[in-house]
């Protein structure tokens, strides 16, 4: 054939063809690369600073199943068009070898130009990106609706017939997963530190822990005898580094009232000033009218719940009881600050040992009472807190009996070893990662 007869009109028309058809590929793969990567946090803060762009991309990445489907199918209909035009050129000029040259030539044009390139623009600014694809790609959404919806009902009669449900309102991640995620590879790459990662996530877990996991145990509870003489209970209170104690009646199950130390003083200070100002005079205080009444919550409650409730009742002392109505421990709202922010104390606070040592052997000598996720952030271990709250109770619950001092138990990839037993608790555990 002739060169002027093949280079004619139609062979322009057909290359300009192709390079328009594998621009739009480019389009669909990098708009799909764009929308796809974005995080949606970022697009919003872009949509309240008066990007429409951002806040149209918002609107189409609601429905992701349909968002691909239409991508996909206008990507693929360009590609297989393209190439069977490129194929149809090709013939014309070289004969049959241009079949396979064709499909080189496609090949590579497809993989640079409409791929690789696209996408590594789309993904180093994907948010950007999204933006100004957003309007166009909502209009072909829109276009290709009817032709998308029959392709995903196909699709999910053959997940069906192998027994895969989908559910496209899901999302793969929550927003804690997302959130938990970043903190961890910011925290690698040591653009977060520890401490603020263990700050956040504390503050983002509230809701999926109860009070009965930090909870201070029955057996921890300073409490006072509310049938003792006035004078014993503000010698007690006064040597109290607390300034709210529990007052109870015949056992310490019941309890009939808290009271607050500064309360108490006020009511001393009006009995001394009412009467000779002698402390004889304190005897004939009634220390239930001083006290408030008990605040009681359930075990159950989670702890952002407890802490809205603290807040809307302007108190920061509560019972925690059972199902059955049993008292089980006191919760205030430090406790559930401390979970956030870490260990707080003041000058009142009496020294405690500490619950977690290193040996020079390499082994960590940790309170039995430490509860498991002050020990998991500490050391960035991974025990599980699902059965257990505590160190102690994470070993008896392995161990399914009450160890004796000396015993050894290896679980989670850590040997345990019994140390110190009081009684039924056990109060200093050896602990060895494997």
């Amino acid at each position: 054939m002739e060169p002027g007869t093949v280079l004619d009109t139609a062979f322009w028309l057909t290359a300009a063809a192709i390079a328009a058809l594998l621009l739009m590929s480019a389009f669909f793969s990098g708009s799909e690369t764009a929308l796809t990567a974005s995080s949606r946090s970022k697009l919003r803060a872009r949509a309240d600073k008066g990007d429409k762009g951002a806040d149209v991309a918002l609107t189409v990445t609601e429905d992701s199943e349909r968002l691909i489907g239409a991508i996909l199918l206008g990507n693929n209909v360009v590609n297989i068009l393209s190439a069977s035009l490129a194929t149809a050129l090709m013939t014309r000029v070289f004969g049959q070898s241009g079949v396979a040259l064709a499909t080189l030539v496609m090949t590579l044009l497809v993989l640079i130009f409409s791929e690789v390139l696209p996408k590594t623009y789309a993904i180093t600014n994907p948010e950007q990106a999204a933006s100004h694809v957003a309007r166009p790609i909502r209009i072909l959404t829109f276009v290709l609706a009817p032709v998308v919806s029959v392709v995903r009902l196909i699709v999910r009669g053959i997940l069906y017939l192998f027994g895969v449900r989908t559910d496209p309102g899901s999302a793969m991640f929550t927003v804690h997963d997302e959130i938990a995620g970043a903190l961890a590879i910011g925290t690698q790459e040591g653009t977060v530190h520890k401490e603020d990662r263990d700050r956040l996530l504390g503050a983002l877990d509230l809701g999926n822990r109860t009070v009965d996991e930090i909870m201070r145990h029955r057996s921890q509870i300073e409490m006072l005898d509310a049938e003792a003489g006035p004078d014993a209970i503000l010698t007690a209170v006064l040597a109290s580094p607390h300034t709210r104690l529990p007052l109870f009646k015949g056992e310490r199950e019941n309890v009939v009232g808290v009271l607050h130390s500064k309360d108490l003083l006020r009511a001393v200070e009006k009995v001394l000033r009412g009467g000779d100002g002698t402390l004889e005079s304190v005897n004939d205080l009634d220390v239930l009218q001083v006290a408030m009444k008990p605040y009681f919550v359930p075990e159950t409650t989670p702890l952002d719940e407890q802490m809205r409730e603290f807040l809307k009742r302007r108190t920061h002392f509560a019972l925690v009881v059972d199902e059955y109505g049993d008292l089980k421990g006191l919760i205030t709202l430090e406790d559930i600050i401390e979970e956030i922010v870490g260990e707080i104390t003041d000058e009142f606070d009496l020294a405690a040992p500490a619950a977690l040592n290193k040996t020079e052997t390499g082994d960590y000598l940790v309170d039995g009472a430490m509860t498991i996720r002050d020990l998991n952030r500490m050391m960035d271990w991974q025990l599980p807190d699902d059965e257990a709250n505590t160190i102690a109770g994470l070993v008896i619950h392995e161990a399914q009996m009450i160890p004796t001092e000396g015993q050894v138990f290896l679980f989670h990839g850590f040997r345990f070893e019994v140390m110190v037993r009081k009684e039924n608790r056990l109060t200093r555990v050896k602990i060895r990662p494997l």
